[in-house]
């Protein structure tokens, strides 16, 4: 008899590979996925707990779930919470959430069709599994990439040695460990094989991927992977300033393949408040090694992470903040709110800010990255892009939505095609358009020969 899983995953990108791997173990034992929660056998809720909103994202999304469970609303036999949650408050949960059969850590993702089975047969004797491993459990998983065919996501190592005080990533994913290259190169083939045209590279710390490893690390990664046959593109994220190398910029430079994109994470400018994140890196070392990379990769997109009213930070630390937002002119920029999080250092440092002020200061960088995005996005026009095209716009059949490689998946924005002079065009298709006009942060382009 077919069996149905139901899946919710929360969060970031990371979370998402773990929810893919886990469905490709679910795959393995039988089970067919389907949208319909009514219909399931198993519902599995992949949970993120990075600030108090994804808390609340992911207790909100359970309760909602667990109403299918064992009731007229549904036939579920097991529901499993999974991720980040689970690792931070497992034994708030067991006594909280008792609807829910099995917590499962961010290290033992892999175990989740073994488990739910040992579960449906009443075979455990404990309902919690949130050990973090010391080292990867394998080099190579099943998955089910559930995003659109022509792109993917390749995690390339779990866990962060960078201990920032805001962070509570250490805490819950652990130490680094980096996988193979050799692994990561075979993953990328098979994603190839699909009709994946676009990798995006994640971590928590792609800068320290292999330092862990002897032999791998992120410049012998990126020659490999230029080598896989159907890839196009490869982008990376979440690379810090401090450890980024000259090596890897001049790969990036002088690539074909990879995209003249960075996601790099400074958080902030000022010394003082750079001090108090632990990030090891001044502001005007972060200038330097901007710089650098914008006088070798002259087009290169950066996208970025602010956090504003950070523990002690004073109006001079946010003009200081401002100040350098305006020299860097990023194209795209992630701005958060400090959020007090127990268990991390910064939980500790005083003096807190106001939470008045942080909306303060919030809306006023908003409104200086807008105006900076704004000018970015003008330059375009006029210029001759490659996009990739994913199909129709949502709003209409008459428009074709599209991103070039300066625009990330999901958070960058898009390239709304208007005109494409009825040539054919397919999605995962990378086509030439010339780029008309900027409609708030997408720009409007249309296909030529």
């Amino acid at each position: 008899m077919e069996k149905l899983v139901y899946f919710t995953s929360l969060g970031c990108s990371k979370n998402l590979v773990d929810s893919q791997v886990m469905l490709g173990y679910m795959g393995l034992a039988g089970y067919q996925i389907t949208d319909h929660p009514q219909n399931a056998d198993a519902i599995i809720v992949n949970t993120c707990s990075f600030i108090e909103a994804s808390k609340k994202e992911s207790i909100d999304t359970i309760l909602e779930l667990a109403d299918y469970k064992d009731s007229k609303n549904g036939k579920c036999r097991a529901l499993a919470v999974s991720g980040c949650l689970p690792q931070r408050y497992t034994k708030e949960l067991e006594e909280g959430l008792p609807e829910v059969d099995l917590f499962i850590g961010t290290g033992e993702y892999h175990k989740i069709a073994k488990l739910i089975s040992a579960h449906e047969e009443g075979r455990l004797e404990k309902k919690s599994f949130v050990e973090v491993p010391k080292f990867i459990h394998t080099e190579f998983d099943p998955r089910v990439n559930t995003t659109p065919f022509y792109t993917a996501w390749l995690k390339v190592s779990e866990g962060c040695n960078r201990n920032c005080t805001f962070c509570i990533i250490p805490t819950i994913r652990g130490t680094l460990r980096s996988r193979s290259v050799d692994s990561l190169v075979q993953e990328a083939e098979k994603l190839a094989q699909t009709g994946v045209k676009e990798i995006n590279l994640i971590s928590q710390d792609l800068s320290d991927y292999g330092s862990d490893i002897k032999g791998d690390d992120l410049y012998k990664l990126l020659n490999e992977l230029e080598k896989v046959e159907g890839i196009e593109w490869i982008r990376l994220f979440y690379m810090y300033p401090d450890d980024l190398t000259d090596q890897v910029i001049e790969k990036m430079a002088e690539s074909s393949k990879i995209c003249s994109y960075l996601d790099m994470p400074i958080q902030h400018f000022s010394d003082s408040v750079l001090k108090r994140m632990n990030r090891k890196i001044t502001g005007e070392e972060i200038l330097k090694k901007i710089s650098k990379l914008r006088s070798l990769i002259p087009d290169l997109v950066l996208r970025t992470s602010i956090i504003v009213g950070f523990p002690g930070e004073t109006e001079e630390d946010f003009n200081k903040l401002v100040e350098g937002m305006k020299t860097v002119e990023f194209d795209h920029v992630g701005i958060f709110r400090y959020s007090d999080e127990d268990g991390t250092p910064a939980f500790k440092l005083k003096p807190k800010v106001d939470q008045n002020i942080i909306e303060e200061r919030f809306d006023k960088l908003y409104d200086v990255q807008k105006e900076i995005a704004e000018k970015r996005n003008h330059s375009y026009i006029g210029k001759t892009i490659d996009v990739l095209i994913e199909g129709h716009h949502e709003e209409t059949d008459l428009l074709i939505k599209a991103r070039h490689a300066g625009q990330a998946p999901d958070v960058d924005g898009m390239v709304i095609i208007n005109d494409s002079s009825d040539m054919p065009l397919s999605v995962g298709q990378i086509r030439k358009a010339l780029v008309t006009e900027v409609e708030g942060f997408d720009l409007i382009a249309k296909i030529i020969p």
